[in-house]
């Protein structure tokens, strides 16, 4: 029973250690705009995504994210396929001869905005940020983009939530007043994004300005801001007319914490139905994420994504991970059936 005790008490305190950080996300390749701002502006028409994600729903208090993005072009011109293309309406891209009809896009500028809200325990994290992003074509079948986001994010301990037991409430590494208990930091990021018609990698950085939030006076307490270091890639495989696959990876490094990889592979059958798998390879956490979605008209987008740790011991106390993405296109003159340079 003691053994039993300590194990859900140290799963407790690394979710809880980890969940400071800036939340992660299963469905990256849905929107890889959140963890890149250079994806800014990068579809033909403003791409709106709404998430939820619940992690690790078996222990009470474990961190639940929700967010809404928006971005969108300027003075985009083109409409080529790309690693990510889905069909257009009516037609199949990937057919030699309508490939040999394809123009190259213009440079165009890119602007967007994010908000999040994430929630772990008795502590709330809410960040806005605005992102601008520059796209230039280096070839009919390839562009380059970088970008950068600003905003704030605040820090709010709701001490009502605390259990103290035999504790002092009045512990000065929580606040004495309400005063006390909500702080608010700047928040800056940068990225660039290389894309092209079979292919895409990016890398980022967030949280470039580092520091600590603290919610008392004392610099003594409070949350530390690393930077976050993120990077991807993937490539498509045209399996038919019909079918494709693009395996991609994600990796991010937290000083000091290990680095975490995401391996996932996705089968999509032209604009209708996609579906997904990998592993996460993250430390004491590591598991398996299935992924399936689906597009409806040239309008929504739906994905769902279900994590699991592949330590069954670890499952029982965490319980699995749950996460749904849904996606709106906004002036979709072009009729693009999905996302043409994303998932």
């Amino acid at each position: 029973m003691k053994k039993s005790v300590l194990f859900i008490a140290i799963v407790f305190s690394i979710s809880i250690a980890k969940a400071q950080l800036k939340p992660y996300y299963a469905q990256y390749v849905l929107n890889n705009y959140i963890l890149n701002p250079a994806v800014t502006g990068i579809e033909n028409y403003v791409d709106v995504k709404i998430g939820y994600r619940n992690q690790w729903s078996g222990i009470e208090g474990a961190p639940v994210t929700y967010y809404a993005t928006v971005h969108g072009p300027i003075g985009k011109k083109g409409n080529r396929p790309t690693a990510t293309s889905f069909d257009m309406q009516g037609s199949n891209p990937y057919k030699s001869k309508e490939l040999e009809l394809d123009e190259p896009e213009t440079a165009h500028h890119g602007i967007g905005f994010t908000a999040i809200s994430d929630k772990t325990g008795y502590i709330t994290r809410t960040t806005f940020a605005a992102s601008y992003a520059y796209h230039i074509p280096v070839s009919l079948h390839a562009s380059i983009a970088a970008g950068f986001m600003a905003g704030a994010t605040n820090v709010f301990l709701d001490k009502s939530k605390i259990v103290w037991a035999n504790l002092d409430p009045n512990d000065p590494a929580v606040g004495v007043n309400n005063g006390e208990i909500m702080r608010t930091k700047f928040e800056m990021g940068a990225g660039v994004w290389f894309y092209g018609r079979n292919f895409f990698i990016g890398s980022s950085v967030l949280n470039i300005v580092p520091g600590k939030i603290s919610l008392v006076e004392s610099e003594k307490y409070g949350e530390s801001n690393k930077p976050h270091l993120f990077a991807q890639a993937g490539y498509k495989f045209q399996l038919s007319n019909d079918l494709s696959i693009l395996p991609s990876a994600a990796i991010l490094q937290i000083s000091p914490f290990p680095t975490f990889v995401q391996l996932v592979s996705k089968l999509q059958y032209r604009d209708v139905l996609w579906i997904g798998g990998g592993y996460s390879f993250k430390d004491e956490l590591s598991g398996n994420v299935f992924m399936a979605g689906m597009n409806i008209a040239h309008t929504i987008n739906i994905g769902y994504s279900y994590s699991a740790t592949s330590d069954q011991k670890l499952s029982a106390y965490t319980g699995n991970t749950h996460e749904l993405v849904i996606g709106f296109l906004l002036g979709n003159k072009y009729g693009d059936s999905c996302p043409k340079n994303l998932w």
